[in-house]
């Protein structure tokens, strides 16, 4: 068996910011430790698994997150103290995406998704 993703955390000076940030954007239930948990889209049915890539770019760890509407949602991290870093772009026959700066610094992807899938250009 590979091994499975079973984490990821979003780092920062200053993590209660964080935790609101990301709790108002996602409607994240982040515990007063900063956990929590969300759900996978998956490529397949059984098991589920989670798409991943290696990139030839500078080093970085980027973490992509499903919203139905990436536009609206850049719009909202720019009103809750991100900033957009790559607007909304299609990548035709594989995938919507759009990446912000959250307000640490960090960089994180959406995907663009349509009844819990991965919306196809």
């Amino acid at each position: 068996m590979s091994a499975p993703i079973v984490f990821f955390d979003i780092a920062g000076p200053e993590g209660s910011n964080l935790k609101e940030f990301y709790s108002e954007l996602f409607d994240w239930e982040i515990g007063t430790g900063g956990n929590f948990s969300t759900s996978v889209i998956s490529a397949t049915e059984s098991p589920p698994t989670l798409m991943a890539a290696i990139r030839n770019d500078p080093a970085e760890n980027l973490v992509y997150l499903g919203v139905e509407d990436i536009t609206a949602k850049l719009t909202e991290v720019v009103e809750k103290g991100g900033e957009v870093d790559t607007a909304r772009f299609e990548v035709p026959g594989v995938v919507i995406l759009g990446l912000f700066r959250d307000p640490a610094g960090n960089r994180v992807g959406l995907v663009e998704i349509e009844n819990g899938n991965v919306k196809v250009p």
